[in-house]
């Protein structure tokens, strides 16, 4: 058990160190794919035809750089419409 925390443990180190955070869509579950799509067009500004082909592509980055409240708000607003969200520290 305790070598399966250390990684978590790394990670945790690392987002807490970190001012910026790079936002990944990892998965979307073909049944929340309209939902998703949708939060994606408000968050980036992007045409329907580029936010479809971004969730149809997953996993992509949504967001290359955000402070870390922003970067929260993203993954939130992502998983509250189904996606799987990753933040990685930059």
């Amino acid at each position: 058990v305790a070598v399966a925390a250390a990684p978590a443990a790394a990670a945790a180190e690392e987002a807490a160190e970190a001012t910026d955070f790079e936002v990944t869509l990892s998965e979307v579950p073909a049944a929340k794919k309209i939902a998703v799509i949708k939060v994606i067009r408000d968050i980036t500004g992007l045409a329907l035809k580029e936010a479809k082909s971004l969730v149809e592509e997953a996993p992509k980055v949504v967001k290359e750089s955000a402070p870390k409240v922003e970067a929260e708000e993203v993954k939130k607003k992502l998983e509250d419409a189904g996606a799987k969200v990753t933040l990685k520290g930059v």
